[in-house]
């Protein structure tokens, strides 16, 4: 039997408060409550003690985590792991620990708490909130940056099971990774790829962090890491042009920039493959239509786009949109060529 449905008043009343939640599992993710439990369960006292923060209040947030099923509590006081906090150790494949820091950090909830001036003014509300754009304030803010990056190697570790899979990339003998962090996804396609290289290509302040990943995976022979900006130039040679969650970040003007950066490096024969979410038609669910809000708050002119979309920015790039791959996360690999 199916559990009866809440009534709507209260499905609604979970909703608007969904952020409770979401900042009582940050207070856990920055505290790394799911790593000193791995052991053995432990006491509130014996976690406040280790995290010097007031047991008290602890107890409450662990508490209140439990009844949704991130840890549980076994006896009065004393605290345990559930399959949903293994996602929060930081040792997990899956680790969510990172994303949920920087979900929950001033630099994501405060901009979001500005949501209506973005939707008054069309402007992202980051910018208002913290007087510069994202990537400039990361580019000052080191320690956020790192945040940032580790979250996006989080959502990689998740993405790269369903991109993998879901396409053929040992055609390619160099793949250049633009805007590719510290090299997860192209790490992930090289290991595949034995006889393929690659090419990193990012800011300087985020290349300087991706040399030990690369070397983790044991492919660093096989790339060469380069700094610059993507809306100047891209290293050449490139037979695959991979942009991962890069063009959502910017309105269509900027967007069609960097498209066309990468179509000036490519060859004939080269592909470009563009990893993002689609926003499917009318209203069925997507996490691209949540995505689509955030990056209004966080990106100038970020969003989420259409196939519609995407055939649009792809044709005054001067490219040719070949088809939109689906895989078994909610990404998509929209793969075009030289118009």
């Amino acid at each position: 039997m199916n559990p009866p449905q809440l009534p709507l008043h209260i499905q609604l009343m979970q909703m608007m408060t969904g952020y409770w939640v979401s900042q009582c599992i940050y207070v856990a993710a920055k505290l790394g409550v799911a790593d000193r439990l791995i052991e053995a369960p432990q006491t509130y006292q014996a976690i406040a003690d280790s995290t010097n923060t007031n047991a008290s209040a602890l107890y409450r947030v662990l508490r209140a985590l439990a009844s949704i099923g991130i840890f549980t509590e076994t006896e009065s006081g004393t605290f345990a792991m559930t399959p949903l906090a293994e996602y929060l150790r930081s040792d997990n494949p899956q680790s969510l620990q990172s994303t949920a820091i920087m979900l929950g950090d001033p630099e994501h909830y405060q901009a979001w708490g500005d949501l209506l001036h973005s939707v008054k003014t069309g402007e992202p509300a980051f910018d208002h909130r913290f007087g510069k754009g994202v990537f400039e304030y990361f580019g000052s803010n080191p320690d956020a940056a790192l945040v940032f990056e580790k979250s996006m190697n989080n959502f990689s570790a998740m993405e790269l099971r369903a991109i993998a899979p879901a396409y053929d990339f040992s055609e390619f003998k160099t793949l250049v990774d633009v805007g590719g962090g510290y090299g997860e996804l192209l790490a992930e396609i090289l290991q595949k790829c034995p006889h393929s290289k690659g090419i990193l290509f990012d800011e300087k302040y985020v290349i300087d962090h991706a040399y030990s990943t690369l070397e983790k995976h044991g492919i660093a022979d096989r790339c060469e890491c380069l700094s610059g900006s993507f809306f100047d130039a891209v290293p050449t040679g490139g037979d695959a042009y991979l942009l991962k969650h890069i063009v959502h970040d910017w309105d269509d003007e900027r967007a069609i920039k960097i498209l066309q950066t990468c179509q000036k490096a490519m060859s004939e024969q080269s592909k470009i493959l563009v990893i993002e979410q689609v926003v499917p038609a009318a209203n069925l669910p997507a996490a691209a239509k949540m995505l689509d809000i955030n990056m209004l708050v966080m990106c100038p002119g970020g969003k989420e786009r259409t196939e519609a979309e995407f055939q649009s920015i792809f044709e005054q790039a001067g490219l040719k949109l070949l088809r939109i791959v689906p895989t078994a996360e909610d990404i998509h690999i929209v793969e075009g060529c030289k118009a």
